[in-house]
């Protein structure tokens, strides 16, 4: 199994609201804020090669939305998910399958294009099965009111409409092909999913909203956007001590700066980065 990091584009978010209940005066320090106090985050995917599959997990936020909602996020270099996966040697027709960790826009939205010529919306990868599960599929398709703003139809409707739209089963672990298995967690959204990828001696998990970034590996690190924040500690807690004990590599979605690390036990009893780099470098590292 080959793992290669793809830059869809970036976008910003509000801090207060990416690092929830820890003060301005200690996350400011690790992803400073402009004057509204956003911050620049990162919208990255992975392409997983298997022997006979080409799978992309999460898309970016896509170019479908409208100026106001553009005005709001501020998406930059959207079109980088094709640019991306053509240096990575693939066209968006060799893409097997599309793995949807959730369906917020920040994940799905780069599903479906829309020709600026003529305002038709498609299938960004036109030969894929696009997953995701029903649980998740059904929580977002009748959005409680705090996410509503997140789940936008557009993204993700259309690709059931075309019957293109298929579900993992709902349990643990379940391995959707060889070496890539499927954890579900409950505290970002209900049933998000999170890839666990045996790739090249290594086991990579692909941290989608359970851990953002770097700055969330601290456990009191937990994003105001998650609907069960006390579930989301333990979901943590458990993934961290975990990787620290079998080496496992981290692949953070939205890390400005990082795309991966190892963790490890400090001398205080908590778990921190070890090693933060590219995702191929530390695919290299031994044991």
């Amino acid at each position: 199994m080959k793992l290669t990091s793809l830059l869809t584009g970036f976008f910003r978010l509000d801090g207060g609201a990416m690092f929830g209940v820890v003060p301005k005066r200690m996350w400011q320090k690790m992803n400073p804020p402009d004057a509204d106090n956003m911050c620049l985050w990162a919208m990255r995917a992975m392409l997983v090669e298997t022997a006979d599959r080409r799978i992309l997990i999460d898309t970016g936020i896509g170019n479908k939305q409208d100026e106001k909602f553009r005005a709001h996020f501020l998406p930059e270099q959207t079109g980088l998910l094709f640019t991306s996966l053509q240096q990575a040697g693939y066209a968006p027709e060799d893409i097997t399958d599309v793995f949807l960790t959730h369906l917020h826009f920040d994940h799905c939205g780069g599903a479906l294009w829309k020709d600026e010529a003529t305002g038709e919306v498609a299938p960004s990868f036109p030969n894929a099965i696009y997953w995701t599960n029903e649980d998740h599929y059904r929580w977002a398709s009748t959005p409680n009111p705090r996410e509503k703003a997140s789940f936008l139809a557009e993204n993700f409707q259309p690709l059931r409409n075309l019957g293109v739209l298929r579900f993992v089963e709902v349990q643990p672990d379940i391995e959707l092909y060889s070496g890539f298995r499927v954890r579900f967690a409950y505290g970002h959204t209900e049933a998000m999913m999170i890839p666990v990828l045996e790739a090249e001696q290594r086991t990579v998990v692909y941290c989608a909203d359970l851990l953002p970034s770097r700055w969330h590996i601290g456990l009191p690190y937990v994003m105001a956007y998650d609907v069960r924040p006390l579930i989301t500690l333990e979901e943590k807690a458990r993934l961290l001590a975990e990787a620290a004990e079998q080496g496992h590599v981290l692949f953070f979605e939205h890390d400005p700066g990082a795309e991966a690390a190892l963790v490890a036990v400090g001398p205080d009893g908590r778990i921190g980065p070890r090693q933060v780099g590219a995702l191929c470098e530390l695919l290299q590292l031994s044991h």
